[in-house]
């Protein structure tokens, strides 16, 4: 059998358990570092209205003290309403996500706005499968259906809000169309009535031009045919 030095292995295997400390006490303090930055970092997205309302109609709906329960169809449509949302959030996400990644790359933007559109992507997959699992609860088999519903009126009221823009500038379009003619009669108007003065008005191609006073019937000069040879 070997005889193994225990004391000269002491010094590398210690070497080797400080450095191994020193890494792990190193990871831990980076980490909870970039964890504290990124919550205090802005969120991407402002407050879920939505989905406040419907988590008040549920506890109010748990509220044993209330005499009347909140309806089943006035939660369900608030859960439809934060499904609503939520596809409007996911539509900004995909599209911003393509240009975040080419301004990285460019070194237009930093870091942070980077880790903030990742929190944003993570808390929208935690909300789809949130708003699944409630629909589920809700009715089985909704959770499957939901966000299809969703889709639909996300893009009729994309639809209207681009119907109603189209009317709004076609009425203010028509109403300065009303104004310039007005101003075109006007100014016609006023032409006619400063002609008389200058001595008539001008009849006919600058060739054959005639002055016509008011009251003065004049007939202009026609050309003569040319006779045969």
């Amino acid at each position: 059998m070997f005889d193994i030095d225990w004391w000269s292995l002491a010094l590398p295997f210690g070497y080797i358990f400080v450095l191994g400390s020193s890494l792990y006490v190193f990871s831990t303090i980076y980490r909870k570092r970039k964890a504290a930055e990124s919550a205090n970092l802005a969120p991407w997205f402002p407050p879920h209205l939505q989905k406040e309302i419907y988590s008040t109609l549920l506890e109010l709906d748990a509220d044993k003290d209330r005499k009347t329960k909140v309806p089943e169809s006035v939660v369900r449509a608030a859960l439809l309403r934060r499904a609503v949302e939520d596809i409007a959030r996911i539509i900004q996400v995909r599209q911003a996500k393509q240009a975040l990644n080419t301004l990285l790359q460019r070194g237009s933007v930093g870091e942070d706005l980077n880790q903030r559109f990742q929190r944003a992507e993570k808390e929208i997959e935690e909300e789809l499968k949130d708003v699944v699992m409630e629909a589920n609860a809700l009715a089985p088999g909704w959770g499957q259906t939901i966000f299809q519903s969703a889709n639909e009126i996300a893009a009729n009221t994309v639809l209207r809000t681009r119907l109603d823009e189209i009317q709004n500038k076609a009425a203010a379009e028509k109403e300065w169309w009303e104004k310039r003619r007005e101003t075109i009669q006007s100014d016609f108007m006023k032409e006619l009535e400063e002609e008389p003065a200058k001595g008539g008005l001008k009849i006919g191609s600058d060739d054959d031009a005639v002055l016509v006073d008011s009251g003065t019937p004049v007939t202009t000069p026609s050309k003569k045919k040319k006779g045969k040879k």
